[in-house]
């Protein structure tokens, strides 16, 4: 039976793959901070889904933390199995300018987002190639294909994923292990109503024009990119030719949301002289 072990599995993307594999009867493993959202994630599975409450395990780690990431899979392992399939979908958002983005939250976004997966890789990585098989999925994001404003430490973090899944999939293939990366857009999760509250003005001119996907679709197109052994999934005709043509879309892209943003703010400069002068 295959054993899918999950990060950031209680809520959202991560949550929503969690839902097709225990449909499929498979045998899943969710890792996420909250025991309290692990144990609700837990029960919508073995009910919703159709799964079985005795193939859903769950364990409470921090990701940012190599030690937690690294004995909770191994009480995974221990249950179930080795691991299958592993997808890191774990990460946060802190959305600031750059100069009124604290080195805390920076910090927070890179241990988690990047180095968190890196954590949860490293975990089966080895079995994977003592066994000759094995698939992994790293969760990067649209924003990791360009910069965005206001999301300079989500930008770095996501950038900074495709790097490492590009050269950890040259050394993994020889060894039967697959490496996968995704770019999903904005989605339909409880962490994006709470991104959307801080999100700058300006990064909601360029941003919030495009409707965000619902994470059931989103986790559909990854577990097919896992089925079919893709190494880069995307999502939407502007993302996969960004991700394909980088160089030649990549300065456009930046032309027009320069043009946007600086449009936007003569408005709103505009819109105050206007007020401050009705008053």
């Amino acid at each position: 039976m295959t054993h899918v072990i999950i990060t950031g599995g209680s809520s959202g993307i991560g949550f929503s793959v969690a839902s097709i594999y225990a449909a499929r009867g498979a045998r899943v493993s969710l890792i996420a901070r909250s025991r309290d959202l692990l144990e609700q994630a837990q029960a919508k599975l073995a009910t919703s889904s159709g799964g079985s409450a005795g193939n859903i395990r769950i364990e409470a780690a921090d990701v940012a933390s190599e030690n937690d990431v690294e004995a909770a899979v191994l009480r995974c392992e221990q249950v179930f199995g080795a691991c299958d399939i592993l997808v890191t979908s774990a990460g946060i958002v802190e959305p600031g300018r750059f100069e009124e983005l604290d080195s805390v939250s920076f910090r927070r976004q890179m241990d988690i987002n990047f180095s968190g997966t890196v954590h949860a890789v490293r975990s089966v990585y080895d079995g994977m190639k003592r066994r000759g098989r094995g698939r992994i999925m790293m969760i990067s994001s649209g924003a990791g294909l360009i910069g965005i404003y206001g999301y300079s430490a989500y930008c770095a973090s996501k950038f900074a994923l495709h790097g490492f899944a590009q050269a950890l999939r040259s050394e993994a293939c020889a060894h039967g292990v697959s490496v996968s990366v995704c770019f999903p857009p904005d989605t339909e999760t409880p962490q994006f109503q709470r991104e959307l509250a801080s999100r700058p003005p300006e990064a909601a001119i360029i941003m919030g024009t495009v409707r965000p996907w619902p994470a059931e679709a989103v986790a559909k197109a990854i577990v097919k990119g896992i089925d079919r052994g893709r190494f880069e999934v995307y999502f939407g005709t502007t993302l996969f030719l960004l991700g394909r043509f980088a160089p030649a879309i990549r300065p456009l892209l930046n032309w027009w949301f320069d043009r946007a943003i600086a449009r936007g703010s003569n408005t709103a400069t505009h819109n105050s002289g206007v007020s401050e002068r009705q008053t």
